[in-house]
């Protein structure tokens, strides 16, 4: 395990990113978000992600600074393309017209169609609650099989996120954010690297069997090699039985179906769906009832007797952001084939050695 400063991990992947042919401020996006993501504690939309990201740009699955198309434009909804462009630069653009909208109308929903991965969900919710908005989000990945349903062993759904953010004045915003599988196919990911281990019965074979191996998603891969997940035999399975295989459904239904994006299916290629809708809690409540609410039940809430005296309630967001305090203050933990992998993908993409050394400092 290494443990890098975020700065200097941020500019890193910057730095890759820019060799790898985005613009300085593409590039500085990317690994702005990645390791705001690692930061929250959710290594699986941080920077493991960066040798994928740049063999996808590499294969023509996703393309540089991209601008969205406004394919429908009223003065509540919007249906965006992205057009195939970098999640982190196209999904902030629906959220920005997202955000425009309510703040003009009170209320308006934003559909964002064919966008390369838009990583850690949470990020726009937060970008929402910046703007002092509710919001929620419903997205998908078509082309990316990866989930059973209950009941089944075959894939047929997404990891399907599913995201709410509350804003608080003065505090980090309520947040939750969730994979609809018992764990992000990132975290899988994170796992094959030497990461965090998932749970014993996170993934299930083709005989029905439960499984916390890797290899069930993404068949055999060397250890800083690439991870395929259409190569495993076996599938993730949907959390909460019923429940999170019919909420996962449903995400595919709105992130997917219903913005066009289209419901995952194989044989087709990677693009992140998401449906938002977003809400301004100044129109609904004029008579400023649900600050003072959110902050009453959410003490409510944290004050009930624990099962263990030690073991805290902690409310949707709360977890990220003490992380997010304890990595900028200790640096961003990586797997040592994580960081391998990362070092392999700057270094082929041409980023000067003294650059890389840097990193390290």
């Amino acid at each position: 395990m290494v443990t890098i400063k975020a700065a200097a991990l941020e500019t890193l992947v910057a730095d890759i990113f820019s060799a790898a042919g985005c613009s300085d401020a593409e590039a500085g996006r990317v690994g702005r978000y990645l390791v705001a993501a690692n930061l929250t504690g959710h290594d699986s939309h941080g920077v493991v992600r960066v040798p994928r990201y740049v063999q996808m740009k590499a294969d023509g699955l996703i393309f540089a600074d991209r601008k969205v198309d406004v394919v429908v434009d009223t003065p509540v909804l919007a249906v965006v393309d992205g057009k195939y462009g970098f999640g982190q630069t196209v999904a902030p653009q629906a959220v920005e017209i997202g955000i425009e909208k309510c703040r003009a109308m009170g209320l308006s929903a934003v559909a964002l169609r064919n966008a390369g991965h838009i990583g850690r969900v949470g990020d726009w919710a937060e970008m929402a609650a910046e703007a002092g908005l509710v919001s929620v989000h419903f997205a998908n990945a078509a082309g990316s099989v990866l989930v059973a349903p209950f009941g089944g062993v075959e894939r047929r759904f997404s990891t399907a996120p599913y995201c709410v953010g509350i804003p608080r004045a003065g505090q980090a915003p309520l947040l939750l954010d969730f994979a609809t599988s018992i764990v992000a196919e990132g975290k899988v990911l994170v796992a094959s690297q030497g990461g965090k281990a998932i749970p014993t019965d996170a993934l299930i074979g083709p005989d029905g069997k439960v499984s916390d191996d890797p290899r069930h998603l993404y068949g055999d891969y060397a250890p800083t090699g690439p991870r395929d997940g259409r190569k495993g035999k076996g599938a993730i399975r949907a959390f909460g039985d019923h429940k999170g295989s019919g909420l996962a459904f449903m995400c595919e239904m709105l992130g997917g179906a219903l913005s066009g994006n289209g419901a995952t299916k194989f044989d087709r290629k990677f693009a992140n769906g998401m449906f938002s809708f977003y809400v301004d809690p100044k129109v609904v409540d004029p008579e400023n009832f649900f600050p003072a609410e959110v902050a009453r039940y959410t003490d409510f809430v944290k004050a009930s007797k624990r099962v263990k005296e030690d073991q805290e309630i902690l409310v949707p967001g709360e977890a990220e952001d003490r992380s997010r305090t304890r990595r900028l203050k200790d640096g961003v933990p990586l797997p040592d084939d994580t960081w391998a992998s990362i070092l392999a993908a700057a270094r082929a993409a041409g980023v000067a050695e003294t650059r890389i050394q840097a990193a390290t400092a």
